[in-house]
């Protein structure tokens, strides 16, 4: 039983997964969307909603917090100064699905994760 197991594993070490993660939101604030797997933006989804949710708030202990999830700090400037500030009035859901149906390689279920205009 997997009570109270929240997370998917995603096949990786806890450290993959984290930097996994991390690399992906760097993407996805730096190109505004991503192509991956079902699994993984549905990871990615409430992580990255954190990181806006710092970004809105845009004080310097939001920016140190999310400085700790991304490294690079020219797409940590752009979090701060274009991404938060676009969604100040929308109470979350700042990222939207799509599926894009299985991969023709190996048949694995394909999906966009965009940011919300």
């Amino acid at each position: 039983m997997r009570h109270r197991k929240k997370g998917r594993k995603l096949s990786r070490t806890a450290s993959h997964r984290r930097a996994t993660l991390r690399n992906m939101a760097q993407n996805l604030f730096t190109h505004g969307r991503i192509e991956t797997t079902t699994a993984k933006a549905k990871e990615l989804r409430p992580y990255a909603e954190r990181l806006i949710t710092l970004a809105k708030r845009g004080d310097l202990h939001a920016r140190r917090l999310a400085g700790t999830k991304i490294a690079d700090r020219a797409v940590l400037g752009r979090l701060f100064d274009e991404i938060g500030p676009r969604f100040a009035d929308r109470p979350g859901g700042y990222t939207r699905i799509l599926k894009l149906g299985a991969r023709k390689g190996d048949a694995a279920d394909m999906s966009l994760i965009e940011l919300v205009d």
